[in-house]
């Protein structure tokens, strides 16, 4: 599905990834856990082509996305939500959803899924309000819904809990594990609740100084290899 072989990421002249090849089939779902500043943001950039240069292997469903622009990829089948969330504040909702199906294929199709207000049934009521007004955790669910509007084959997501209200969390990774579970989308999460990732993923990833240090099914991740790449 996902195969990502020997990638490399530069801002300027700085390597930021240092050779990251991991591979996750259909419907799989990655957690990469690691410190802060270890490179996981920089990794889920590149592999959107954000970053000012990458190199090595980006393959999708077969298809090659290496040195493709970021929009050549979205329309392969990646979504993102990126971390702080990205909305547009003077935006309405609808308008920031309106958005998420510029990545479809069909140039044509901009119609807004009802299954987003199944998920998120707050953004229904809101549909009129500027983005910039909803509470960070409202925001988090429209950035979700956005990429969902994308009709993705995997969605990378980084740190979606991140400063967001115990409740409001619950219901995120609630959605995300029904984005994999029951609609099938990929699910590459950048995450530091060791917890929620344990219970929602299939795979795991540990980052260090932007390498792959250790890898594996989730239920090898140990409480020792958490100590030894995590805590602070």
């Amino acid at each position: 599905m996902l195969e990502v072989s020997d990638l490399k990421a530069f801002y300027g002249h700085s390597c930021a990834l240092k050779g990251v090849s991991f591979n996750v089939p259909e419907g799989g779902f990655l957690a990469v856990l690691g410190r802060n500043g270890v490179g996981k943001t920089t990794l889920m950039r590149a592999l959107l082509g954000l970053a000012d240069r990458d190199e090595g292997q980006i393959v999708l469903d077969g298809a090659q996305l290496s040195g493709l622009p970021t929009h050549r990829r979205a329309h392969a089948g990646i979504g993102y939500v990126p971390q702080g969330r990205g909305i547009l504040p003077t935006f309405s909702v609808r308008e920031n959803l309106k958005l998420g199906t510029f990545a479809r294929k069909s140039g044509d199709d901009r119609e807004i899924d009802d299954r987003v207000f199944e998920l998120f049934p707050m953004l229904k009521e809101f549909l009129d309000r500027p983005g910039g007004n909803l509470s960070g955790g409202q925001q988090q669910q429209l950035a979700i819904a956005r990429a969902m509007l994308a009709r993705p084959k995997v969605i990378l997501l980084d740190e979606p809990a991140e400063g967001i209200q115990p409740n409001i969390v619950e219901q995120i990774e609630g959605a995300i594990t029904t984005l994999n579970r029951e609609m099938g989308i990929t699910i590459v999460l950048v995450e530091q609740d060791i917890s929620f990732a344990r219970r929602a993923s299939k795979t795991f990833a540990l980052m260090e100084k932007g390498q792959l240090v250790a890898s594996g099914q989730i239920d090898e991740l140990s409480d020792e290899l958490v100590q030894r790449h995590m805590a602070i």
